[in-house]
């Protein structure tokens, strides 16, 4: 065997192992989108709990729980298992520490469930909560992603992260859409955030269907539910009207939640799918790999058909004007150089803001609710002290910078003593 043949051995070995790392990064996204799928059903139903003051869906929440259990012990031994690898996995510094957060978040899971079973936090702090584990979860696999070095399994891998993002934006579009309908019907905050969320999460299936094979689009339009689709439009519409809702919330509530449900349901198909089908192309590739390496002319004729192409080659046919090449060509062709790290890059951008926009709604939905407690406390105080509205304010702003505490917190104070100061002469 030549130098070459023997370098070119070499490397043939050092992409069987890239392949092998790929498989197990297979593996943790099946079991990452499973645990996904089971929190995004437990926080639906929690949201319905709550807005319902544990009158609907106690039941079916605690199934849920009991079904996220199982699969969250699968989960930890996968993370488990890729903090503690000694290989090449567990050597990015950005990967351990996401796992870490999301270990720190699975360890706190128990606590919000105990605190939903007692109806002591309310459904959007409840959504946040569950929100920022999910996240965590997602940019777990992303993070490990980023070691994939395949054109092929990268566009694959592109493909299932921007579906798993839009599957869970359509699963917070569940959680938001379950309080407006179970409750007395949706602020302006909650309108806000729904059509955010409907939004966003088109995007994201937009962006997976660009990157998905023509077999799995083919897939995801069978997957789609037509009738499903019909009553989760005509849902959205009413939820985005700021008249009352005429039927009872009740009834509405479970609704959305059932046809919603359906539609993730089918999603999580389409995922399975995908999933099934990169594991394919991982072992595809790595059987090619070592028939080729089985027999020396095989080293001899692909060192005889000349070397790759460089990356700077391929970014001088993206700018040279040729319109006879199709961008989705040229994509492909990038993805084979080291500009493959800016669509993880942009993944996670794209993950970032959207937490970004969650949070600041929340921040929102905060000062709105601390802004109506205030108002109440004025209220009391107006009735039970005969002083003016103005009065009142500043009597609240001036007690709270005396005692060192907010508004919010105050008024909070206040309004639990409402039926002492009520019964003052």
């Amino acid at each position: 065997m030549t130098p070459a043949e023997e370098l070119l051995l070499a490397a043939k070995r050092c992409e069987i192992d890239d392949l092998l790392h790929l498989a197990t990064i297979c593996e943790l996204v099946g079991d990452t989108s499973h645990f996904i799928h089971g929190l995004q059903k437990e926080r639906g139903a929690s949201n319905v709990y709550l807005a319902s003051r544990g009158e609907r869906f106690a039941d079916r929440r605690r199934e849920q729980i009991q079904d996220c259990l199982c699969m969250e012990q699968a989960m930890r031994q996968r993370l488990d298992i890729l903090g503690k690898s000694g290989g090449r996995l567990a050597t990015s510094a950005r990967l351990l520490s996401r796992i870490a957060h999301v270990w720190h978040g699975l360890d706190r899971l128990n606590e919000l469930r105990r605190e939903i079973e007692a109806l002591r936090i309310l459904p959007d702090e409840a959504t946040v909560l569950f929100n920022r584990l999910i996240s965590g979860l997602l940019s777990v696999v992303f993070d490990a992603a980023d070691t994939a070095r395949d054109p092929d399994i990268t566009l694959a891998l592109v493909g299932i992260f921007h579906l798993m993002q839009g599957k869970e934006l359509a699963g917070q579009e569940r959680a938001c859409g379950a309080v407006g309908f179970t409750a007395t019907g949706f602020d302006e905050p909650h309108r806000q955030l729904l059509q955010q969320l409907i939004e966003a999460q088109q995007r994201c299936f937009d962006t997976f269907l660009e990157f998905a094979t023509p077999k799995a689009r083919q897939y995801w339009e069978q997957q789609m539910p037509g009738r499903t689709l019909a009553g989760i439009h005509q849902l959205r519409e009413m939820a985005g009207r700021s008249d009352p809702l005429t039927e009872p919330a009740s009834s509405l509530g479970e609704t959305w939640y059932e046809l919603t449900t359906r539609r993730i349901d089918a999603i999580k198909e389409v995922e399975d799918y995908l999933n099934r089908e990169l594991a394919t192309l991982c072992q595809k590739k790595v059987v090619a790999t070592r028939e080729t390496i089985a027999k020396p002319e095989n080293l001899h004729a692909e060192l005889a058909t000349g070397s790759p192409s460089p990356a700077c080659q391929q970014l001088v046919e993206l700018f040279d004007g040729n319109a006879t090449q199709e961008l989705g060509e040229l994509t492909v062709h990038l993805m084979d150089s080291p500009l493959n790290r800016s669509l993880i890059d942009l993944m996670r951008a794209q993950a970032s803001r959207l937490q970004g926009i969650s949070d600041d709604l929340e921040t929102t939905r905060k000062t709105l609710r601390e802004r109506k407690l205030v108002d109440r406390a004025k209220g009391l105080i107006m009735a039970s002290q005969q002083m003016t509205e103005e009065e009142a304010y500043r009597f609240l702003r001036k007690s709270s910078m005396d005692q060192g505490k907010s508004m919010s917190e105050l008024a909070t104070t206040i309004l639990g003593l409402s039926d002492i100061l009520l019964k003052q002469p």
